[in-house]
């Protein structure tokens, strides 16, 4: 059961390292305030537990076996990406005025949570990755379901300390990082690989 455990632990490692979406979302939202980047790590890791959840009811199979519904999947997480792309970019071009508008309360908690909860249910490869990646980890003889969920809980909180470390470092570089030069640059690079993502998604046969 140890090693079992141990090994879900370094796969989920490999996995929150693996740079994606969230990740891109997780440091962008982070450059305007530790809060919003740690509210949007708690968004998407609520997501996470869902998908795992959905996995252990083995209704992700349903997804991966319908074109149809996969496709819709599809097309959706790729406008999600593609708006969080284009945002970000206008945010840019507006400039340090508007960046310090939106900081200081533009953006609600709520949004930052919504979005990183959006970004994570809107991905059909994180529902598929969920209903192929928990099984495997589920002890001989364990009850499925209860494994299942359990082992989908203990994920979503292993990435929230994970990832609770990017919100920290940005944080900790917001000296550097508060520079408006700095910040726009920031702010089209994100925006410019959210959107490359989410145009790739989109065009994935």
């Amino acid at each position: 059961m140890l090693s079992t455990l141990l090994a879900f632990l370094g796969a989920c490692t490999l996995i929150a390292a693996s740079p994606g979406p969230s990740t891109v979302l997780i440091i962008k939202q982070s450059l305007h305030s530790r809060r919003s980047g740690f509210l949007t790590v708690l968004g998407n890791e609520t997501g996470v537990f869902v998908w795992g959840v959905v996995a252990a009811l083995g209704l992700t199979a349903l997804l991966a076996a319908s074109e149809v519904a996969y496709g819709v999947m599809r097309v959706v997480g790729a406008v999600v990406l593609v708006g969080f792309g284009v945002q970000a970019l206008r945010r840019a071009r507006r400039g340090k005025d508007a960046t310090d508008g939106w900081e200081a309360g533009g953006k609600s908690g709520w949004a930052a949570y919504r979005g990183g909860l959006l970004l994570n249910l809107a991905n059909p490869k994180a529902a598929v990755f969920a209903m192929s990646f928990l099984p495997q980890f589920v002890p001989e003889g364990a009850p499925h379901l209860p494994a299942m969920v359990g082992l989908a809980a203990l994920w979503a909180v292993y990435e929230v300390g994970y990832y609770g470390l990017y919100v920290w470092f940005v944080g900790r570089m917001r000296a550097v990082l508060s520079r408006a030069g700095v910040r726009r640059r920031l702010e089209q690079v994100s925006g410019g690989v959210l959107l490359l993502l989410g145009v790739r998604l989109a065009l994935e046969g």
